[in-house]
This record gives C-alpha cells, structure tokens and sequence, in this order.
C-alpha cells in the first residue's frame, strides 16, 4: 500500500487526483492534507512524516499583485522543504510546474524556481523528485476565472453571459484525466526514478481560442434547445462536452422535456439525437426497486422516463447534496448523469417503469469506468 499525500487536495487538479486513487483502495492509502496545514508546522510536519509519496499541487494562480503569487507560491515550497528537513522525511515529491516557466511573469517565475528549489532537497537529501512541466489543464469541476479559459467559457455559455475573448492565440491542452494519468504512471515507477528529473507534460490537443469558443457555442445550442449531443468520436471534443456538462445547473435544467408526438397511432418521442455513436438501451423496472447506485469517470449517460414514474438521483462524488428528479412517462423529460456522479433510477409508481439509455460507450473495455457507490 502506497500511502499518498497531496498538497492542494481540494483543488482543480488535487480532487481529481483525490478522487483518482480512492478508485484503487487496494494500493493507494490517501493521507489527509488541509491547505490550514500551512498554518502550522505541527501539523505540515505530522503530514510529511505519513508520506510515501506527495504530489505538491497547493499554489495560487492568479491574483490583482503579481508578487503576491510569486511570494505565495515560493513560500509554500520553502514551507514543504523545512517540514521535510526538520523531520527528515524522504517522500518521493512530484511537483506541478508549468509551462509558463518559460514566461517572464511573476507566476511562471514561482513555478520554475520552486521546482529548483525542490530539485536542490532531492539532491542534498538523495531523495527521489519530479518536476512536471505541465500545459494548461481543463476538466469537469474546474474554476471559472481561475483554473483555465475553457472553465470560464462553459461557465459563461451556461449561465447567460456572453464569452470575450482577450487574446485569440493558440493554447495547448491537456484533460484533467489524461494529466492524472500520468501522474499515476509516475507514481508506479517511483523505484526506478532517479535523485530528480523534469519531465515536459506532452499537450494532447492545440486549439485557438476563437475556435474553442465556437465549439462551446455549438454544444450550448444544440444542447440547451433540443437536448443534441455533439459528436463524440473524437477525443477533444468528447471531453469538451463531458467539462460543458457539468456546469449546467442541474437544479434547473433538468428534468428536460421532450416533443410528444401524438395521433390516433399512439404517440411518438425522439430521446437522442446523436452526432455520433454511442449504446441506446431501454429496461424495465418493478415498482419499489432502484437500479444504478454507481458512476463513471469517463462515460456520460442520459435517463429516459417513457412509461411510469421515477425518482432519478445524482450526487457529485465527494459531496454531500443530492439532486432529485421525479419523471413520468406522461409527461417524457430526460435527465443527464455527467461524469463524476454517482446516480440511481428508482421506479416509484404502481406499475411497470420503461426508462431508455444512452451512454457514450467510447472508452477501453479493459480500462475501468464503473464504480460502485451509493447516492
């Protein structure tokens, strides 16, 4: 068991990660961190002495003082370092730079020299390090304002505000996942890492911003006015939506109701328009019993009530309020689970529930995506 600590565990980066090695209890132990652990050396030093490995994340990213970054970040690394020392504690330290290092701007500068910094314990010490020099990172969850232009487009585009854009350059992407990912292949070969290295965090995907918004735009519309899902066959643009998805509120969005066709036939609803593939399936479901109970971390998926009445719930992993949603096949509405949340569908009617799915099935068979937990 590898007992793991991360610095900045609630933030953008640090919760999915978090929440990455809580899929694997069999090999990661995670130890708690509080950011308040900065605050005292009693209990940064306490942190450190658990550690097997800590990835430092905690830093600030942006502020109106540019040398309030700088000081912040280069004072949390030195913070890191005199617990380490004090205690001599030798973790294996994986350190979030940027590549911004190569900027000349307070921030890039905190980030190139707090790994030096970092660099120079791990030679004095004989004590393993990586510097991960990463592009700009987007995903569900993160921080509008914040975390990345993408994060702020979907949060606007979402909630009636109309995007600008400051600069239209080029930027190199990275999701969230593909980062945590390779952060984890570090972690699995720990043993064979030297004193130090820096490691350039490949981009997976380049964009110009101008390009990126329209994309958003389209998601957005089609979306919000008839529920259509973009195409997902390419990897980008599949994760663009699974980020898109998860800031619109939910509270008021869904249940989202659909077209009734009706004629002297019976009646007629289109639940999905694809621009892509994916699986569409349908179950049936006895009153009193509740299907689910689990999420994905990579795959979206959507709930069709068609016939009977449901009780659909979500809740975000690693929080504590759940959504609910009561659909009738009267009345035909769907609602959509994003990644990350644990959901169930609870058949609360008389008779039969008829409910359709469509889940987005592009992903590695052999690659896990469904984990079990209870709404």
């Amino acid at each position: 068991m590898i007992k793991i600590g991360i610095t900045g565990q609630t933030g953008f980066i640090g919760t999915h990660l978090f929440n990455t090695l809580g899929l694997f209890p069999d090999k990661y132990v995670r130890i708690k961190f509080e950011d308040s652990y900065f605050q005292s050396d009693e209990k940064l030093e306490s942190f450190v002495k658990e550690c097997d490995i800590i990835v430092h994340l905690a830093g600030m990213n942006r502020h109106n003082d540019p040398e309030v970054i700088y000081k912040t970040n280069i004072g949390l690394v030195n913070q890191l370092i005199g617990a380490l020392e004090k205690t001599a504690s030798l973790p294996y330290v994986l350190f979030a730079s940027s590549t911004q290092e190569e900027r000349d701007n307070q921030y890039g500068k905190s980030k190139r020299e707090g790994r030096e910094l970092l660099e120079k314990w791990a030679v004095r010490n004989n004590a393993k390090f990586t510097g991960l020099v990463i592009p700009n990172v987007f995903g569900p969850f993160g921080n509008p304002y914040y975390n990345s232009v993408i994060a702020t487009f979907c949060h606007q585009l979402t909630h009636n505000e109309t995007p600008k854009i400051e600069v239209d350059g080029e930027i190199k992407l990275i999701y969230v996942a593909e980062l945590v990912k390779e952060i984890l292949s570090r972690i699995e070969r720990n043993k064979v890492v030297a004193s130090s290295e820096v490691v350039k965090v490949p981009y997976t995907s380049e964009i110009k911003v101008s390009a990126l918004l329209k994309l958003l735009e389209e998601i957005k519309n089609n979306y919000f006015t008839k529920g259509e899902i973009p195409d997902l066959s390419i990897a980008f643009e599949r994760n663009l939506f699974n980020t898109f998805l998860t800031y619109v509120e939910h509270k008021t969005f869904f249940p989202f109701n659909l077209k009734l066709n009706t004629d002297q036939r019976g009646s007629f609803v289109e639940t999905i328009k694809l621009n892509s593939g994916g699986q569409v399936s349908f179950s049936t479901t006895v009153p009193g019993i509740t299907r689910g109970n689990h999420f994905h971390i990579r795959k979206a998926e959507r709930f069709a009530v068609i016939k009977g009445k449901a009780l659909i719930q979500l809740r975000r992993i690693g929080t504590s309020e759940i959504l609910n949603f009561e659909l009738s096949g009267d009345k035909p509405a769907f609602v959509d689970m994003p990644v990350w949340y644990t959901h169930n569908i609870k058949n609360i009617g008389d008779g039969e529930l008829y409910t359709l799915f469509w889940i987005n099935e592009f992903y590695n068979p052999d690659d896990p995506d469904t984990f079990f937990e209870t709404v």
